[in-house]
């Protein structure tokens, strides 16, 4: 896997290359998906109730990973 940083210019070039381009196979179908969700990677640190988290984990006997994708489905 790679991992690259590009300026929004760069990010905006590549992706309208991609879209060009006739006949995307499976590949570069999931490379343009990628891009479109690259912006997320670029937000700021999320602030998360940990102690609700926290709480609601100990309580349901789950992970704390499992409650943030519970809370995230509410959203």
């Amino acid at each position: 896997m790679w991992v690259v940083r590009l300026s929004d210019k760069q990010l905006e070039v590549l992706r309208a290359l991609l879209r060009s381009e006739q006949h995307l196979g499976p590949a570069l179908k999931g490379a343009v998906e990628a891009l479109d969700l690259a912006r997320w990677d670029d937000l700021p640190e999320a602030e998360l109730p940990w102690d609700e988290v926290e709480a609601i984990a100990r309580r349901q006997g789950i992970s704390q990973a499992d409650v943030i994708w519970d809370l995230a489905k509410k959203q």
